[in-house]
């Protein structure tokens, strides 16, 4: 399948794509006259590719996981030391910015609660 229908089936942008496939995410096989070509395992990649950066992982960390994950399904062995540690530092990291963020979601929620418009803390 063309980039185009990947993008519409994912709702990632074409040039996001192609951001992927320069990043080592994404290897899509090449027809004879240079377009890409795209399987459906290529479309789950980019679904799974989007929500890790999504949630904030950067590029280079995402590459790290999904190429564990292809190792892993090839029942080879995963893990290195700098990887586990590279890991480590983001898992804190998305610890941290999950705190934040139930810090603010509870600040918001009591607000609404003081001001009587809890109805609207419920949603």
């Amino acid at each position: 399948m063309k980039i185009s229908e990947v993008a519409a089936r994912t709702g990632v942008a074409a040039r996001l794509i192609r951001y992927y496939e320069q990043q080592g995410l994404l290897a899509p096989s090449r027809q004879a006259n240079g377009y890409r070509s795209y399987r459906e395992e290529d479309v789950e990649r980019v679904v799974r590719v989007a929500g890790l950066v999504q949630a904030g992982l950067p590029t280079r960390l995402v590459k790290v996981l999904m190429d564990a994950e292809d190792a892993n399904a090839r029942n080879e062995p995963t893990c290195s030391l700098e990887v586990a540690r590279q890991l480590a530092r983001e898992l804190e990291a998305i610890e941290q910015r999950i705190s934040c963020l139930s810090r603010s979601r509870d600040t918001i929620r009591e607000y609404l609660m003081r001001t009587r418009r809890e109805v609207l803390a419920r949603r």
